[in-house]
C-alpha cells in the first residue's frame, strides 16, 4: 500500500556534534542546494549545533534528528525550538525521539512509561505552550504526564514573525507511527527499514493516525535515511558495503527492531546477531548480513546510478530522504550525485 505523493523529494544531510565544524558543514550543504541540515542527539546537545547552523546560512531547514523528548519536558523544549525558530526565521523542524527505557530511566533519570501516550501528549502540550505565547491563550494544558497552568508576563516570549515550529517524531512500531499520522507535522522513520516495511507497516499505521485527526497525506512529512552503498570501484563498493553490514548487523541485534526482520522472515537473524552482540563480536555480525538483506536496507549501486536508484527507493514513498553516503566518498562526488538526484527527480516532479 503506497500514499503517492506528486512533489519534488526534499534532500537532507547531516551535520557532525563538533560545534567547531558546524559552521562550514552547513554552509556546505547549502551551497550545494540540500534542503535540510540535520544534526541528531548522541554524545553532544542537538540544540547548540542548530544556533550555528542557523548563525551561518539564510535557507536551508534546520532539523534535530532527534532530540530526546523524555530526558527533558515539554515547557523547557517549546522554549528553545522558539528561540530557534525566530533566529532562524521559520526555517526550525523539532524532531523528537523517545530512546529507550534503560536510557531514560538510567542514564537521564527520568520516568519512563506508555511512551506512545506520553509523546502524543508531549506534543500536545508544546502547541498547547505556542499557542498560548503566539495567540495569547490562557495556558490550561494538564494531562496524564504533563501539566502547564502558569505563564505570567514575564515569561511569555515575543510572539514569532513567521510559522510555529514543525514538530517530527520519530516512529518505527505501528501505535507510534498512527499518533504521527494523528498529532505531528512529519514522521522520522529509522534507517534500519526497508521499502517493503514502509509500504506494508509504515504508511498503513500513518494514514490510520490521520484519518483519526481528519488529515491527508500531504499535512504529514515523511523523512527517511537510507543506507548508500556506492564507489567508483569495486574497492571502494566493497569497502562502503562492509561498513553498512556492520551498521545494519548492529541495528538488527537491538530487539526493538526485530520487528522489520520479521516482516521479510529474517527473524532468527535477529536472535543469532543479538547472541552475538552480547558477546561483543561485532565483526561476525557484520559477517551474517548477506547480499539479499544489504539490498533490502541499502541502497546498492555505482556513483553513475545510485541517484536513479535512490529516487526508485523513495518515489511515492518518502517526502524527504537522507543519503548516508560512505565517508570515503569524495565531496564533489557526493555533490554530483546530488545534483543528479535533484534534476531527476524534478523532471520527473513535472512529468
Amino acid at each position: 500500500m503506497t500514499a503517492m505523493s506528486t512533489a519534488a523529494i526534499k534532500i537532507d544531510g547531516g551535520i557532525p556534534m563538533d560545534l567547531a565544524r558546524v559552521p562550514g558543514a552547513a554552509a556546505a550543504l547549502e551551497r550545494r542546494r540540500y534542503d535540510g541540515c540535520w544534526c541528531g542527539e548522541i554524545s553532544h546537545d542537538p540544540f547548540l549545533p542548530m544556533l550555528l547552523a542557523a548563525e551561518h546560512t539564510s535557507t536551508i531547514e534546520l532539523g534535530t534528528g532527534v532530540a530526546v523528548a523524555f530526558a527533558r519536558n515539554p515547557m523547557t523544549v517549546a522554549t528553545v525550538a522558539w528561540d530557534l525558530q525566530s533566529y532562524s526565521d521559520g526555517r526550525f523542524i523539532l524532531g523528537l525521539g523517545t530512546q529507550v527505557q534503560a536510557h531514560i530511566e538510567k542514564r537521564f533519570s527520568m520516568p519512563w512509561s506508555q511512551p506512545v501516550r506520553r509523546m502524543r501528549e508531549f506534543v500536545l502540550a508544546l502547541r498547547a505552550i505556542w499557542d498560548c505565547w503566539q495567540a495569547g491563550s490562557r495556558l490550561s494544558f494538564e494531562g496524564d504526564f504533563y501539566t502547564h497552568k502558569l505563564m505570567t508576563p514575564m515569561f511569555t516570549p515575543e510572539p514569532l514573525s513567521c510559522a510555529l515550529p514543525k514538530v517530527f517524531v520519530a516512529a518505527v512500531g505501528e501505535a507510534m507511527t498512527r499518533m504521527c499520522g494523528e498529532v505531528a507535522d512529519g514522521l522520522i522513520a529509522h534507517a534500519f527499514t526497508t521499502r517493503r516495511y514502509m509500504d506494508e507497516v509504515t504508511l498503513p499505521a500513518l494514514l490510520a493516525g490521520m484519518r483519526r485527526s481528519g488529515r491527508g497525506r500531504g499535512d504529514v512529512a515523511v523523512s527517511c535515511p537510507v543506507f548508500v552503498v556506492t564507489g567508483r570501484t569495486e574497492s571502494e563498493m566493497a569497502a562502503a558495503a562492509a561498513a553498512t553490514r556492520k551498521q545494519i548487523a548492529f541495528y538488527g541485534s537491538t530487539p526493538a527492531y526485530r520487528r522489520v526482520l520479521d516482516l521479510h522472515g529474517w527473524g532468527e537473524l535477529h536472535t543469532e546477531l543479538h547472541r552475538l552482540s552480547l558477546r561483543g563480536e561485532w565483526d561476525a555480525m557484520g559477517a551474517l548480513i548477506d547480499d539479499e538483506v544489504l539490498g533490502a536496507f541499502a541502497v546498492v549501486a555505482p556513483v553513475d546510478e545510485v541517484a536513479a536508484a535512490l529516487r526508485a527507493r523513495c518515489h511515492g514513498l518518502v517526502d524527504r530522504v537522507m543519503p548516508a553516503f560512505p565517508a570515503a566518498l569524495p565531496s564533489d562526488v557526493v555533490a554530483g550525485v546530488v545534483a543528479k538526484l535533484r534534476q531527476d527527480d524534478s523532471s520527473g516532479a513535472r512529468r
